[in-house]
C-alpha cells in the first residue's frame, strides 16, 4: 500500500482498514502490509513492513513523486516483498511493478471514470487509464466490492467474470450505539464535496423543506466541501470532523441521506443503520444491493423524490431501525476477508498456470 496517505483515501482507507481486521481471521493467510513513511502504524492487525524511500502527500504533485520514487527503487522494493506468494494492489497502482514470478491480486472498487467520464479532468482519465486499468487486465484476479461494479467492470474492460471476485465491504457492529430513542431535528449527510455526491440537487430539495418542514436542517460532514456553492439557509456545513463525532451525528439525526449519483459500494447507509437512523437513499449505482429493503429509495436527479423519501424515512423511523440492524449483520469484514483468500487462491493458481504455459 505505497500510494495510501491516511486521511485522503476516502472509502477506499475505510476498505484497507476494514480488510486489515478481517485478514487475521483466516488462518490461510499470512499477510504482510508495505507502507510508505507516511503510512507508518496503519496496519496494526498484521506484520507491517515500512519502506523508507516513500513517503508520499496526498497532493497531485505528492502522488506523482511517489509513483516516481516507488518505480525508480522497483528492483529494491521488490527484493524486499520477494518471499510473498501473492502481490495484492489495494489502492488501484501496482507500485513497485510486482516481479513476474508473483501472482497478482488487484482491487477496482468502480470504473466511475468509464460510466461519468464528464466528472474527471482528461488528465484523471488517462491517468487511471493507464494506472488502474492497465495493472486491472494484467492482474491474475480482481477484487470489487459489489455486484454492480462487477458487471460494470466487466462490461467495460471485458475482464472475464470467473476471475473478479465480490468482496461487499463492512461495517464493525460494536463501534456504534444505535441509538432508537428521540433523535435530533437534522438531516445528515457524509460524504466529500466531489461531483458524483450530488450535493447540488440535494440543496434543492432542502429549499423544498424549508417550506413544507422548516424546522429539519441538513448537516454536511466530510473533505472537500469548501467547494459547494449555492448553500440554503437550512444547511449546517461541518466539514472534516473527528470518528467520534460522526458517530454521534449518525446517533442524534432524524435520517441520514445519501443522494450520490454513483456508487461501487457506499458504506455510510451502513453505518447509519448501524447508529439506528433511518435511511433515505439513492438508487443509483450498488446503493440498491447494500441497503436492500432498510431505507427509503428515490431517484437522486429529482429534489422533490429527495425532499419526499426524507420525510418518508423520518415517519418510517421505528420500522426502519429493525429492518436497518438485521442488514448490517450481512455485512461483515470476515466475511470480506474471506473473498479475499478465494481470490488469492485463484490468482496463485492462475499465476502456476502462466508461468508453466512460459516455460
Amino acid at each position: 500500500m505505497l500510494t495510501l496517505v491516511p486521511g485522503t483515501m476516502g472509502g477506499g482507507e475505510t476498505y484497507a482498514r476494514g480488510l486489515l481486521r478481517g485478514l487475521p481471521s483466516r488462518p490461510g493467510i499470512k499477510a504482510t502490509a508495505y507502507v510508505g513513511r507516511q503510512a507508518e502504524g496503519f496496519a496494526s492487525t498484521i506484520p507491517e513492513v515500512v519502506c523508507q524511500s516513500i513517503n508520499g502527500r496526498g497532493t497531485t504533485a505528492g502522488k506523482l513523486t511517489t509513483l516516481a520514487r516507488g518505480f525508480a527503487s522497483g528492483s529494491k522494493l521488490r527484493r524486499v516483498m520477494e518471499d510473498a506468494d501473492v502481490f495484492h494492489v489495494p489502492f488501484a497502482v501496482a507500485l513497485p511493478k510486482p516481479a513476474k514470478e508473483m501472482a497478482v491480486v488487484q482491487t477496482l472498487c468502480d470504473v466511475q471514470h468509464r460510466d461519468l467520464p464528464h466528472l474527471f479532468s482528461s488528465a484523471e482519465r488517462l491517468y487511471r487509464r493507464l494506472f488502474y486499468e492497465r495493472t486491472t487486465r494484467a492482474a491474475d484476479a480482481v477484487v470489487t466490492i459489489s455486484d454492480f461494479a462487477k458487471r460494470t467492470i466487466i462490461e467495460h474492460l471485458g475482464i472475464p467474470a470467473e476471475k473478479i471476485f465480490i468482496a461487499h465491504l463492512a461495517v464493525e457492529a460494536e463501534d456504534f450505539t444505535p441509538n432508537l430513542g428521540e433523535r435530533d431535528d437534522f438531516i445528515l449527510y457524509p460524504a466529500r464535496g466531489w461531483a458524483h455526491k450530488n450535493h447540488a440537487r440535494l440543496f434543492e430539495a432542502m429549499r423544498l423543506l424549508e417550506v413544507s418542514h422548516p424546522h429539519l436542517k441538513l448537516v454536511l460532514t466530510g473533505g472537500g466541501l469548501e467547494s459547494l456553492e449555492n448553500i440554503p439557509g437550512n444547511v449546517e456545513v461541518r466539514g472534516q470532523v473527528r470518528l467520534t463525532e460522526l458517530r454521534e451525528l449518525y446517533r442524534r439525526a432524524s435520517c441520514t441521506v445519501f443522494p450520490s449519483l454513483y456508487e461501487g459500494f457506499g458504506l455510510p447507509p451502513l453505518e447509519a443503520m448501524a447508529s439506528g437512523c433511518p435511511v433515505a437513499s439513492s438508487t443509483a449505482g450498488s446503493l440498491p444491493e447494500v441497503v436492500g429493503d432498510a431505507a427509503v429509495l428515490f431517484d437522486p436527479h429529482s429534489p422533490d423524490a429527495i425532499a419526499r423519501a426524507i420525510v418518508e424515512a423520518i415517519a418510517r423511523s421505528g420500522e426502519l431501525q429493525v429492518l436497518g440492524l438485521e442488514r448490517i449483520r450481512k455485512f461483515t469484514w470476515e466475511a470480506c476477508a474471506k473473498a479475499h483468500e478465494e481470490a488469492y487462491a485463484y490468482a496463485a493458481g492462475a499465476r502456476d498456470r502462466r508461468l508453466a504455459a512460459e516455460r
